[in-house]
């Protein structure tokens, strides 16, 4: 077992990473910019390591600083937690050719699946259903392209095959307007990621986010935990998630689990990732994978029992997998509400100090966060300061407690997006389950 771990990651993330290595008896390195020096995490780190000054680019994605810190501190380890260099196929590589071990896939995966269209390959040839589509890359062949659109059937949507987080993708409706978006896209595609290429795929009209989660040793055993539904979202970033997926198809949930498990082994996947698929009239459709924990990973801990950050741990100290796929089941469900420091309304930051904090509690009741009283939320990070998550015997009863946990929620000083989630928990069109990932932009829009 790894003995010593640098988080190289910030809030939340960094604190649930860090409580999982003091369980497992395991020694921690915090990493900090000069504003975060006050962090929770940093004050119950073993170690902490200022790395930079406040910007990302000069602390949280300076990769030498990075490393630099790991050789100062012994640590043998690097957790990237999620987002800043988490899927960086540079930094996995410079771990672990600087001696360290980096807790996650290897770095010729992170550029497999980081690449749209190399992945979309690599899951046609697992048997993962994917998206009708170009296939690869789009050429600058127009009169091929206008074929290729009308066979796949109008609308169309082109994409950054480097692109994410919604960026780098634009819908055409019909083919006078085709050739100015590919070009288009290309062009922000190049601005943007440093990648013009693009490909084309068709555009589903009204698909819910179900993603599924795996684990796998790197050694030729993988394993699913099942579903979760992230179909809540405001400008493609996830609202509200939960587990599992409410009202999908069970013969189409039992080959598409079978599928990822399939590609795992496919491309010798190693440690904790997640496949991500839009899903519409009972079908699955690959659109990407996620190389790292995701966000929302503890609505699946708390449906499976199966501790994420833990197996994580486990798989990069080099030991197989101690769970079989017969032993995972799903009891009951789970919701999860992301809190931002943002205005309800007007979706603006909100940073600033919090003069009064009070977390909620009782049984089913989980709170993920970093904050405390007299804590000072800086405006140069992501904007989400905790996670609320419920657990329950079914999907009502799960919601209902976070209804009652939003409820008891307090966080003064600044503005959070609580309310937005009280209106949610209580829409009856989300409470009867099953709704689009364009649901809670309409009601934003009414």
């Amino acid at each position: 077992m790894l003995d010593k771990v640098l988080i190289a990651n910030r809030g939340e993330i960094a604190l649930r990473i860090m409580r999982a290595c003091k369980e497992m008896g395991i020694k921690t390195v915090a990493v900090h910019s000069k504003v975060d020096r006050d962090l929770k995490h940093v004050k119950l780190a073993d170690e902490a390591v200022c790395i930079g000054p406040n910007p990302s680019a000069d602390s949280y994605l300076n990769i030498p600083a990075i490393i630099a810190a790991a050789e100062v501190s012994g640590a043998v380890g690097i957790h990237p937690g999620y987002g800043f260099l988490a899927e960086n196929a540079n930094f996995a590589e410079q771990v672990e050719k600087s001696g360290f071990t980096f807790i996650g896939p290897r770095a010729e995966t992170i550029r497999l699946m980081g690449d749209k269209v190399s992945a979309i390959r690599a899951m046609i040839e697992a048997g993962v259903p994917t998206v009708p589509g170009s296939g690869g890359p789009l050429t600058n062949n127009d009169q091929k392209n206008l074929a290729m659109a009308r066979e796949i059937g109008y609308p169309v949507i082109i994409k950054a095959a480097a692109g994410g987080g919604g960026r780098g993708m634009r819908v055409v409706h019909s083919e006078a307007s085709l050739i100015s978006s590919i070009s288009v896209t290309k062009s922000e595609a190049s601005g943007a990621f440093g990648d013009d290429t693009v490909y084309m795929e068709k555009f589903l009209v009204n698909p819910r986010h179900v993603e599924i989660q795996v684990l796998a040793d790197g050694q030729g055993n993988a394993l699913h935990l099942f579903d979760r539904d992230c179909s809540l979202q405001r400008r493609h970033q996830k609202v509200m998630e939960e587990a599992p997926a409410p009202d999908i198809d069970p013969e189409a949930r039992a080959e598409v689990l079978a599928a990822c498990v399939r590609a795992c082994n496919k491309i010798n996947y190693r440690g904790a990732g997640t496949f991500e698929f839009l899903y519409e009239d009972g079908r699955f459709f690959f659109i990407e994978m996620n190389t790292r924990v995701q966000v929302e990973h503890p609505v699946t801990e708390q449906v499976t029992g199966v501790d994420i950050i833990k197996e994580q741990l486990r798989i990069a100290s080099g030991e197989p997998m101690s769970l079989r796929q017969e032993d995972i089941r799903v009891l009951g469900h789970s919701f999860e509400c992301r809190i931002n420091a943002e205005d309800s309304k007007t979706f603006m930051p909100s940073p600033g100090t919090i003069s009064q904090f009070h977390p909620p509690g009782g049984f089913g009741v989980r709170w993920d966060s970093h904050i405390y009283n007299g804590y000072t939320i800086p405006p140069f990070y992501d904007s989400m300061i905790g996670k609320l998550i419920t657990y329950g015997e079914n999907r009502a009863a799960a919601l209902e407690k976070m209804r009652v946990a939003l409820d008891e929620l307090v966080i003064e000083g600044i503005k959070t997006n609580t309310d937005l989630h009280k209106q949610l928990v209580r829409d009856e069109g989300f409470r009867a389950g099953g709704t689009n990932i364009h649901y809670l932009e309409s009601k934003l829009i009414k």
